[in-house]
């Protein structure tokens, strides 16, 4: 599945809201032997149109998702209106939308997956989880990326990544499971007192209920998911599957297949076998600490 460019809303998780949306007209057009092409031509759009919309790619029109329930039998009023509320929050925008103009192709699907998720599974090979970012470890990574920007817009993306982080401290937030590799704390992003401050971070994050973090030592060698980072994100709905996020230069792509998402499943389950147990988590970075300390 293919990212999308839509707005949406924390809470609500309107991301989550249009894949249930379309899942739920795919399966009353199945229902009734409908074609896509065939309910496409009722809404006065193409078969690819009825496609995106029962993949969540695209926003609904109430007046289309009406035309649409009229066309697949759905005469109970009820049900009806459950379905139309359903797009009408679909639609929604949510607090970043005022950041849409600095963020990469596909990043506000990614908010809102993020958003609706119980469960966030990340392997980092490069950079410190955003969620687990301080501000001037992000302000180092944005410099390093944006350098050409104004500091306005660079505190705008700072910005953006902090308010992002208060999804782990909201009532019900998701679990988030980290694994990260030990290059990433060695590596001196912003130089050692940013990296210092960041470190204490992630011991204060170790501790919260809902953070589980692990590191891959150099020692472990090899690993399965050396080739790069990515994101497993998991939804309270049970009609939704698990979705994988990976990050390029440039873009991004969300996965549900099953077969895409096993693979990656399998990939996350030996990172966790082949880091160290997230009890000896603090006592890693604590060493980190004091070797950053240490005189060169």
């Amino acid at each position: 599945m293919s990212t999308s460019s839509q707005e949406e809303a924390p809470g609500s998780g309107p991301t989550v809201l249009r894949i249930l949306l379309g899942a739920q007209l795919r399966r009353l057009r199945e229902h009734k032997s409908i074609s896509r092409e065939d309910a496409g031509w009722e809404i006065r759009a193409s078969g690819s149109k009825i496609s995106r919309m029962e993949l969540g790619r695209v926003s609904f029109k109430e007046r289309d998702v009406s035309d649409l329930l009229t066309l697949y039998g759905v005469t109970d009023g009820k049900e009806r209106e459950a379905l139309l509320s359903l797009a009408r929050q679909a639609n929604s925008p949510g607090w970043w939308h005022h950041y849409g103009d600095i963020m990469p192709p596909g990043f506000q699907s990614y908010l809102g997956l993020e958003a609706a998720s119980t469960l966030i599974r990340t392997y980092e090979i490069q950079f410190v989880p955003g969620l687990l970012q301080t501000r001037e470890y992000a302000r180092a990574i944005m410099l390093l990326g944006h350098a050409g920007e104004k500091p306005e817009e660079i505190e705008r993306r700072v910005e953006l990544r902090m308010q992002r982080k208060q999804v782990l401290t909201r009532p019900e937030p998701p679990q988030l499971w980290a694994v990260i590799d030990e290059a990433v704390l060695r590596r001196p992003i912003g130089g050692g007192d940013v990296m210092k401050a960041q470190i204490e971070s992630l011991i204060a994050a170790a501790k919260m209920p809902n953070v589980r973090l692990q590191i891959i030592p150099f020692h472990s060698g090899g690993h399965a998911a050396a080739g790069g980072s990515f994101a497993i994100l998991r939804f309270p709905e049970p009609d939704l599957p698990d979705v994988v996020w990976v990050e390029h230069l440039t873009s991004s792509i969300y996965l549900d297949k099953r077969e895409d998402v096993d693979l990656y499943a399998i990939a996350m389950e030996r990172v966790c076998i082949d880091a160290e147990p997230p009890g000896h988590t603090p006592e890693i970075l604590e060493k980190l600490l004091t070797e950053i300390g240490r005189p060169a």
